[in-house]
């Protein structure tokens, strides 16, 4: 039997357009909650494109099609798609239009746009909207057309829950509620529609495992004054936790359900949601009447700030990350080269390390094991048909996080395997100067991510280098990795003022160089935002430092760095050895102290 190509599958698409009279139909890669990763039910984009990447936008028309992607996939795009048919548009790249604009031009007047309006994400919709209404053109936003030719589509998981006990949240759910009750009042709004998971499963304490590497529950919760439903499959909750929402004054009713309670709403009620977090299908329920305040949800800023308890955790859970990654590092520098070590292989090393730790749950994204060229692709991952053995020499990038009950991490280091050039040594360098210069910075309250960008960006501008990812994102507690409102970029947000770095706050550090077809470099650590020195000038800020895993001495010019520089990287390896040290044997404290020596 001849196994179905994306051209096939293109191909049927087609013809279901046609028999709608849909000149134009658009695939997200979301879900029904805008989530950044999505269970295998959601990846219709992935299916008919063949591009396995976790963001993009395929648009596909009668005669053409096209996927939009960002820096981070270039590369893996353009393999991916290659025999598809499918033309692939760079996001952000000098004369490259919009789908949104695309999807303009090739609509005629009187056409048809098409999508699956469950799974569209609200702002997104509105630039096709206007497009269709000034083309003329019908939308449609009920077409799942993905979904009817998907013969064996995977069906949604009925994942085990659980709720995070205080020793781990360090709050619980009434005072969360009430905190966001008493931001309702504050706007003078009636209701909040929640369909973010992360912000759900914070609000109520509860993980799962409905998403990989992502502990939420596919759900949906409207929180009034007086009420708080939660739509879940109710198939999935246990009497246990049933028992424990309800003392809480939470509510449970099926997951379907919240479009049909929001069509009821009586007129003159005042809802908050934000409509980057909501699907146009969900926005679209309400009737006229309903007043919309759309902001930021408040749990956003919330989840952000961690508490002493989460911050306590999390020392731990980087400390049980640090000894599996450090573990790492020894292993791949004694064993590349020799017998079939191999980026897979590695993989799985890491994570039989990780389950030694204690209280481990499982990756919080799927590892980045990249061996030469592979570390010049951001997000490359191995794949059978892509794994290849470490050999003695050159880079190896590892990015890789886990989930304990202690919180989320996230790491990446470059291991330097035997014999590199003396170009790959100064980029190597260079990018150690730039995440240690964020690192150890001290900045006045009130700044953002984006006004402290430079500092980590700038020993690379100085040498005509740069990446075309962001420098750092927030990370969540046991939730997502990749959290807002705080990130490091120096480009401003589209809309809106970027996020004060506020105490508490954990942000990833994580500069890199990439030489297409050569090698990859990336150094990250996780940043706990905290208060240093107040004085005249007002309250100081400043980072601690949560990862624990050596930066490869092996890469580095001493010679290249300042003396500032050196007494950072010397004071953070030394730490990294007074936490690591007393859980290893001897030999490995022995190989630990060389890689941690000063210089």
């Amino acid at each position: 039997m001849r196994t179905e190509t994306i051209p096939d599958r293109l191909c049927r698409l087609r013809e279901r357009m046609k028999e709608r009279g849909i000149a134009v139909y658009v695939v997200p890669s979301t879900d029904c909650h805008e989530s950044e990763y999505v269970c295998a039910h959601y990846r219709a984009r992935e299916y008919l494109s063949g591009f396995t990447g976790s963001a993009g936008t395929l648009a596909v028309t009668l005669f053409a099609a096209g996927l939009w992607t960002d820096g981070r996939y270039f590369l893996q795009a353009e393999e991916q798609l290659k025999g598809t048919g499918i033309e692939l548009f760079r996001m952000g790249e000098p004369g490259v239009p919009t789908v949104e604009a695309y999807v303009k031009e090739v609509l005629a007047e009187g056409d048809r746009l098409g999508f699956d309006g469950k799974v569209m994400g609200a702002a997104g919709a509105e630039a096709f909207l206007q497009a269709a209404q000034e083309k003329k053109a019908e939308v449609r936003i009920t077409e799942d057309l993905a979904g009817e030719i998907w013969e064996d589509r995977p069906a949604i998981p009925d994942s085990e829950l659980f709720l995070l006990e205080n020793r781990c949240s360090g709050e619980g759910t009434k005072s969360k509620l009430q905190r966001v009750r008493k931001v309702m009042e504050q706007e003078g709004v009636h209701g909040h529609v929640l369909a973010s998971l992360d912000d759900i499963g914070w609000l109520l304490n509860v993980r799962g495992g409905d998403i990989p590497c992502v502990p939420v529950v596919l759900s949906f919760l409207y929180l009034t004054m007086e009420t708080c439903i939660w739509y879940v499959r109710e198939q999935v909750v246990t009497d246990s936790i049933r028992r424990t929402l309800a003392e809480n004054g939470v509510q449970i009713r099926a997951y379907e359900r919240i479009y049909e309670d929001l069509e009821r709403l009586p007129g003159g009620q005042k809802v908050l949601l934000n409509k980057k977090q909501v699907s146009i299908r969900l926005l679209t329920c309400f009737p006229e009447g309903v007043q919309l305040t759309d902001r930021s949800n408040p749990t956003e800023a919330m989840k952000a700030v961690k508490n002493e308890t989460e911050l306590s955790n999390l020392r731990e859970a980087h400390r049980k990350e640090g000894l599996a990654f450090t573990r790492l590092m020894h292993w791949v520098k004694e064993n590349a080269g020799r017998g079939t070590v191999t980026e897979l292989l590695t993989a799985d090393y890491l994570e039989q390390r990780r389950r030694e730790q204690g209280n481990y749950l499982g990756h919080s994204f799927s590892p980045i094991c990249a061996y030469g060229p592979h570390g010049a692709m951001v997000h490359y991952s191995a794949t059978k048909e892509s794994d290849v053995r470490l050999e003695g020499s050159g880079l190896f990038l590892v990015d890789a996080g886990g989930h304990y009950l202690e919180g989320t991490t996230d790491t990446t280091r470059t291991f330097v395997l035997g014999e590199i050039s003396e170009e790959q040594k100064r980029m190597f360098t260079a990018v150690c100067r730039s995440s240690l210069h964020l690192a150890f910075a001290k900045f006045l309250y009130g700044c953002s991510g984006c006004q402290l960008d430079v500092l980590c960006r700038e020993p690379l501008w100085q040498l005509a280098a740069d990446y075309k990812h962001g420098t750092g994102h927030g990370v969540g507690y046991l939730l997502n990795v990749h959290e807002g409102p705080n990130a490091f970029r120096w480009k401003l947000p589209e809309k809106g003022v970027p996020a004060v770095l506020e105490a508490g706050m954990v942000t990833t550090d994580e500069p890199g160089i990439y030489a297409e077809g050569a090698y990859g470099i990336r150094t990250e650590h996780e940043l706990v935002c905290k208060e240093g020195v107040r004085n005249t000038y007002g309250q100081f800020m400043e980072f601690e430092i949560l990862t624990l895993t050596p930066i490869d001495l092996d890469g580095l010019l001493p010679q290249e760095m300042t003396g500032q520089e050196r007494e950072w990287l010397n004071a953070y390896h030394a730490r990294v050895y007074e936490e690591l040290a007393p859980f290893m044997e001897e030999e490995e404290r022995e190989w630990l102290r060389e890689y941690t020596r000063r210089i």
